[in-house]
């Protein structure tokens, strides 16, 4: 009896201490399935224009290619998303990186630069999730490089998926020029680029602050700005009733380079 009753709560510990672990395991997974807009799911019904977002039907058309063309060269060019992790129970996930050096497409430049555009193309099957250099970039207590390689394929793979990005329906994400302006600070180099970004068979228009460096052969454009999933049409990803969910606001970050065409 006295065998019994001291060897008898060792499993049940064990198996207490497994059912934890599951639950963890469980909850991470949960929240690394929320990367870009894997961690969102197209809204039921999209919210209307607010902030630098505007719907398709009210939206202005894409400006007309004039001048000379510059190639945007992919490996060259860095575009870096981050996800932040939200709700009560954000501390069984990770914040996310998701990045590409994928970018493709065009830039026209007129003589004047105002009037300059572009047509890009970010391929969704290309995007990375917690690629370790991008990620240990970010030299921030935010972003551990703790993220296994599994959690990074689950991530990605959801990501992927037709109640995500969609891709095998919609592969590229499309990006087209609908004008330009000065920015607001007024420094040098300066513009707000009014976007059209096409995604998941939508269309949603964003201001985007970019700065330029104009070269005989070259065209370098960066810039990094904070971006509402809604502004996309999309829903943050949350469960058991918001404890465990993802920010809308995301930090978006891009370099593009193009080279003058031969």
């Amino acid at each position: 009896m006295s065998a019994r009753g001291t060897s008898a709560p060792r499993p049940a510990a064990r198996r207490r201490g497994d059912l934890v672990s599951e639950v963890r395991l469980a909850l991470g997974s949960i929240v690394l399935v929320a990367g870009l807009a894997g961690c969102v799911t197209r809204s039921t019904a999209p919210p209307g224009p607010s902030g630098g977002a505007q719907t398709t039907t009210a939206r202005t058309p894409p400006s007309p290619h004039l001048g000379q063309p510059f190639d945007v060269v992919p490996s060259d060019s860095l575009l870096v998303v981050l996800v932040y992790r939200a709700g009560a129970l954000a501390a069984f996930g990770h914040n996310h990186v998701v990045s590409c050096r994928c970018i493709s497409g065009k830039i026209y430049v007129p003589g004047d630069p105002a009037q300059a555009s572009f047509d890009l193309r970010i391929p969704a099957g290309e995007l990375t999730v917690d690629d370790p250099a991008t990620r240990a970039a970010e030299h921030s207590a935010d972003f551990p490089a703790d993220v296994s390689q599994s959690a990074q394929q689950a991530v990605r793979h959801n990501m992927l998926t037709p109640a995500v990005l969609d891709a095998a329906q919609y592969p590229d994400i499309v990006l087209r020029a609908e004008g330009l302006r000065p920015s607001s600070d007024g420094k040098p180099g300066g513009i707000a680029a009014r976007v059209l970004v096409q995604l998941r068979g939508e269309a949603r228009s964003i201001t985007v602050p970019v700065h330029y460096d104009l070269r005989p052969n070259e065209v370098v454009a960066s810039g990094e700005f904070p971006l509402e999933q809604t502004d996309l049409g999309l829903t943050p990803f949350s469960t058991l009733g918001g404890a465990l969910s993802v920010r809308d606001g995301l930090t978006v970050r891009f370099r593009l380079v193009a080279r003058r065409e031969n």
